[in-house]
């Protein structure tokens, strides 16, 4: 069952949470910036009177040692913004700083879980065992959770939960599904280089706007033809970068792309064969051909007992109604770096709600949530946290 005296101290706090959200909203700041976020939550924490250490170059993990021995279960909220303009005019509590807004919802998650930690802290004398707060920079851009973890964020902690306000699922939804949640999240750069020329005289030329094109058309094969249809993937340039002028043959070609799957085996597959399909497209017409790969967020896989563990705890905190099964996302998210080391789960938290204008895509300029689920959020983290050290399952 549900901890009554926690969900209570979550509802006693929730006004403040709001306007906690809505002040993180108003100072956006970029990944590894977040300076006035994390002085934020550190005045917070303090005044709540959980030991805290701020972590480089912003950032803080905090801790909360129950009243009785146990296990100790991290929560994790990241806090970065976006380099996206806001467009949600007349908004009390918009952006105030110009191509930078909360497009993705870590303001609220930084408020949910700060709420939840006081709300623990309220009660830690009933706890069995620590809870470890990570508040996270730099998720946007794939670095803050491997800078937590070697700064100590997950040494000794034996389980980790995080979720993720989403709105392609409907307020007061949550889903928690045991195994792929989100995908790896890769960068792919591939220069080709030709011989320019007089687009006049193309014989004395190799063409790099030919050898490109063939190449991303080629592409889709090794989806279309190599995966199997049960492994699902994505690989998709999205940008390229050829020729100078409208007589001039190119010589030189830059194409970025993003490559996504569910699982490490077939990441290898697929960056083997973008490769070769660039070296062998390249030499079809005599060019050359360099691939630059770079790994970014790996696939996140809740583990079995952990998303029962989160399932269980949505079904007793508002009701069977309330689970829904999200399918995965082709989205990247760096919470698979703690997982990548200890068992643990992400939750998906359901916001649309078109009469509050909460139905917008992530990293939209318009984008925003509707507040009525944080309470839901900060009370999910909390319960979590709760049961799992309540729990002798693990």
């Amino acid at each position: 069952m549900i901890n009554k005296a926690i969900s209570q101290s979550v509802r006693t706090h929730s006004q403040a949470m709001i306007a906690f959200r809505r002040d993180l909203h108003a100072h956006p700041e970029l990944p590894w910036e977040e300076v006035r976020t994390t002085q934020k939550v550190a005045q917070a924490l303090e005044k709540a009177g959980i030991r805290y250490r701020l972590t480089e170059p912003t950032g803080a993990i905090a801790e909360i040692t129950g009243g009785k021995p146990g296990k100790t279960v991290a929560l994790r909220a990241d806090m970065d913004a976006l380099p996206v303009q806001e467009l949600n005019d007349g908004l009390s509590y918009k952006s105030g700083t110009d191509g930078i807004m909360h497009a993705c919802g870590h303001d609220a998650h930084t408020a949910m879980l700060l709420t939840a930690a006081i709300a623990l802290q309220e009660n830690r004398e009933a706890l069995r065992g620590s809870v470890r707060l990570i508040f996270q920079p730099a998720e946007e851009i794939a670095e803050g959770a491997k800078a937590m973890v070697k700064q100590g964020a997950i040494g000794g902690v034996d389980n980790v939960f995080g979720m993720h306000i989403w709105t392609t699922t409907d307020s007061g939804k949550i889903s928690c599904n045991a195994g792929s949640s989100f995908a790896s999240a890769d960068l792919l750069r591939v220069t080709f280089k030709g011989r320019g020329g007089h687009g006049s005289m193309p014989e004395a030329c190799i063409d790099a706007a030919v050898v490109a094109s063939a190449f991303v058309m080629n592409l889709q094969a090794i989806v279309a033809r190599e995966t199997s249809p049960l492994a699902s993937a994505v690989v998709t340039i999205g940008r390229m970068e050829v020729g100078t002028r409208f007589n001039v043959i190119a010589e030189n070609a830059q194409l970025d792309g993003t490559v996504r799957c569910f699982d490490v085996a077939t990441r290898e597959r697929l960056r083997a064969a973008i490769e070769r399909y660039a070296q062998h497209t390249a030499a079809v017409y005599g060019a050359t051909a360099e691939v630059a790969y770079t790994y970014g967020t790996l696939p996140v896989i809740n583990e079995a007992r952990s998303a029962l563990l989160a399932q269980s705890v949505i079904g007793d905190a508002f009701g069977e109604k309330a689970l829904f099964a999200e399918k995965p996302t082709t989205g990247g998210e760096d919470f698979s770096f703690y997982l990548e080391n200890i068992p643990g789960c992400f939750a998906l938290l359901g916001c649309r709600n078109r009469e509050k204008g909460s139905d917008r895509a992530h990293h939209h300029g318009a984008f925003n949530i509707d507040e009525d689920v944080m309470i839901n959020g900060a009370e999910l983290y909390a319960q979590y946290a709760w049961r799992y050290l309540e729990q002798d399952a693990f």
